[in-house]
């Protein structure tokens, strides 16, 4: 029997076959790159080692460095998560000849699956020839061979972007799984991504574990899942097990593994087989009430699945929390968890309070699981704990999950892969009430500055937006601005009398009590009470169900930070990892061009021109590391006759 497991992962899902192991009396190992040295889940093995460096490609993807690990550790088993080496097979079959056991299919199942190419051609689908390609094949998706998780992916509209589309989904894919194979296939809109989970022995049986809807996406990633997939008839969901079982069959299969599908109407299109675990798979195990890593474990050390697949009881959704800001189209965010609570569901992360958010690996910061006897009971709870939740650190996209919860269509069950398309705007608009949350942030700064933090008594009874006076009283208000995620702008003017501090602009406020952490308004005749953190510049202000997020403003400012019209700054921290083909000082671009691609967070994103004009200065190289708001480019724009 295993005795002792290396996780060749990290983050999540290390911690999360981590709390198997221990289960089960099994030692852990971790291994991480020097930019994780201090990560949750090296904290949570027993040993851990070291892979010298800090990018996957010299980490995380150098198998033969995990596999001397395994050895050095005393490990006897190696398990891959998702992503990285999950599904090399290379790696797989170097495991298995150093004496250790794979917990995963075996190698020759991973090339006959693993491969997109090659499991298509296995299931009789042949991939598009990009070089025959005409405008009646638009539009196409270009495609990873490899790995998952939405990266190595591009949307062809229009035939002249293909080139483009080509070289940039394989930079993404060799970073991101070491394989930069990819190909194209037809792109079907308003489908759904429907999806069976399977587990095989091997002793030839296969359990499908029911189906999960994974349409929400954004770039080609999950972002909600649920199990079962909604709205599927018997006919049609019989089809999906028998089409997933048969897979398996085909490369006698053995684990965990997920069966993928475009579903239009009554008709199931095969996408591809992912040969490990999915990072959706809770929301199986919260209805089928098993522990798929556990069975992973037991198919590895030669044991049977016995007897017939367990029976789904209820529903279960999973909502993917992020460090990224939706309303900028999803750009990575880094810095310092602060503080991270979700009450009442499963929560699987990677990151405790105090972790940071680097820009080396995924940006997806935990995974909320909430189970219920129905659908529309567990998308209740999911989206009240996320409404609830209190994340102190990088903006995120938790408003997005509450309000993709709720939203009409994915509560009616009728969502598609296009969901996204049709309603971030709407889903990103800014919330209301931030105006006031400004004035709670700067009623707790005002006691915090007067009082030394500790908390100011009421004011008299009916007196309005007013908190308790103190000696020294300045005759001139004071004034301080907020600026939000989004870019909105408050500023909140008070002024202190002997009565107490007067805000101006709130005539529909009455302050109840202020002290340094806590802020008791009346807004409107309803008493709402707000929680307010701070973290240098950055303020966080919590109610029971909102949470707002401001940066003060300062007073007067930073020469430094002024730029030129037309300055390309760096919307995120990341690599610069190619420059547009003969661009320098002097150049015209149009507006729209890409200009320069930096890669964070394993994604590539696009820097594009503000308008038409001259390039005058260019100071981005492949291969620098930026800082967020460096400056990248300078284009001078075009004078209008």
């Amino acid at each position: 029997m295993i005795q002792s497991v290396l996780v060749a992962n990290r983050g999540e899902i290390a911690c999360r076959v981590f709390r198997t192991c221990r289960e089960l009396g099994i030692a852990t190992v971790a291994v991480y790159a020097d930019a994780d040295a201090g990560a949750l889940h090296v904290r949570e093995a027993d040993v851990a080692v070291r892979l010298p460096g800090s990018a996957p490609a010299e980490t995380y993807l150098r198998g033969d460095r995990i596999v001397k690990a395994a050895l050095a550790a005393g490990a006897d088993a190696v398990h891959p998560g998702y992503g990285f080496l999950s599904e090399n097979a290379d790696f797989a079959r170097a495991v298995v000849d150093a004496g250790l056991v794979w917990i995963g299919p075996p190698p020759a199942a991973i090339e006959a699956m693993a491969s997109k190419t090659r499991a298509k051609q296995l299931m009789g689908i042949a991939p598009l020839d990009a070089s025959e390609l005409t405008e009646d094949d638009l539009p196409v998706l270009v495609k990873a061979a490899a790995g998952g998780g939405g990266r190595g992916m591009r949307v062809v509209r229009e035939l002249r972007a293909l080139e483009d589309a080509l070289v940039a989904a394989r930079a993404e894919a060799l970073s991101a799984f070491g394989d930069g194979e990819v190909f194209v296939e037809p792109y079907v809109e308003g489908g759904r991504h429907v999806e069976v989970q399977i587990v095989a022995d091997a002793y030839g049986t296969v359990w499908p574990l029911g189906t999960r809807d994974c349409s929400l996406q954004r770039r080609h990633q999950k972002v909600i899942e649920e199990s079962p997939a909604p709205g599927l008839g018997t006919e049609l969901t019989a089809t999906l097990h028998e089409m997933a079982v048969r897979a398996a069959r085909a490369t006698d299969y053995r684990g965990a593994g997920t069966v993928e599908f475009l579903v239009v109407g009554d008709t199931a299109h095969f996408l591809e087989m992912n040969t490990r675990l999915q990072v959706e798979h809770p929301v199986t195990e919260a209805v089928f009430g098993v522990d798929l890593v556990g069975l992973q474990i037991r198919v590895a050390e030669g044991g049977a699945l016995e007897g017939e697949p367990p029976s789904g009881h209820g529903h279960a959704v999973e909502a993917r929390l992020y460090a990224e800001d939706p309303a900028h189209g999803f750009a990575p965010q880094t810095g310092t968890l602060h503080h991270l609570h979700v009450p009442g569901v499963r929560l699987d992360t990677g990151y405790a309070e105090g972790d940071a958010i680097g820009v080396h690996y995924d940006a997806m910061l935990a995974k909320a699981v909430a189970w219920a006897p129905t659908r529309a009971e567990a998308v209740r709870t999911l989206s009240g704990a996320l409404e609830r939740a209190r994340i102190h650190g990088p903006v995120t996209n938790r408003e997005l999950l509450v309000r993709s919860l709720r939203h009409p269509e994915f509560v009616a069950g009728r969502m598609d892969t296009g969901f996204y398309d049709r309603h971030l705007p709407g889903l990103t608009r800014g919330q209301g009430g931030d105006d006031v949350a400004a004035l709670a942030a700067a009623l707790a700064d005002a006691a915090v500055r007067r009082t030394g933090g500790a908390a100011a008594g009421p004011p008299p009874p009916g007196v309005s937006a007013r908190l308790g006076g103190w000696r020294n009283l300045p005759s001139q208000p004071q004034v301080k601005r907020y600026v939000t995620a989004d870019s909105r702008e408050h500023e909140v003017r008070y002024r202190t009398t002997r009565l107490g501090t007067e805000a101006e602009d709130f005539p529909h406020v009455r302050v109840l009590d202020a002290s340094a952490h806590v802020v008791r308004l009346d807004v409107d005749g309803v008493e709402r009470r707000y929680r307010v953190h701070r973290y240098g510049d950055r303020i966080h202000v919590d109610t029971a169900t909102q949470a707002y997020a401001l940066d003060e403003v300062p007073r007067f400012a930073d020469p430094a930070a002024q730029r030129e019209p037309g300055s390309l700054l760096a919307p995120m921290p990341g690599t610069v990892v190619r420059v547009a083909e003969g661009l320098a000082p002097g150049a015209k671009v149009s507006a729209g061009q890409p200009l320069v691609w930096l890669e964070a967070m394993k994604m590539e994103h696009k820097i594009t021109a503000p308008a038409s004009g001259t390039l005058t200065a260019l100071h981005a190289a492949p291969g620098h590391q930026v800082e967020v708001g460096a400056l990248l480019a300078v284009v001078q724009e075009d004078e209008t006759p």
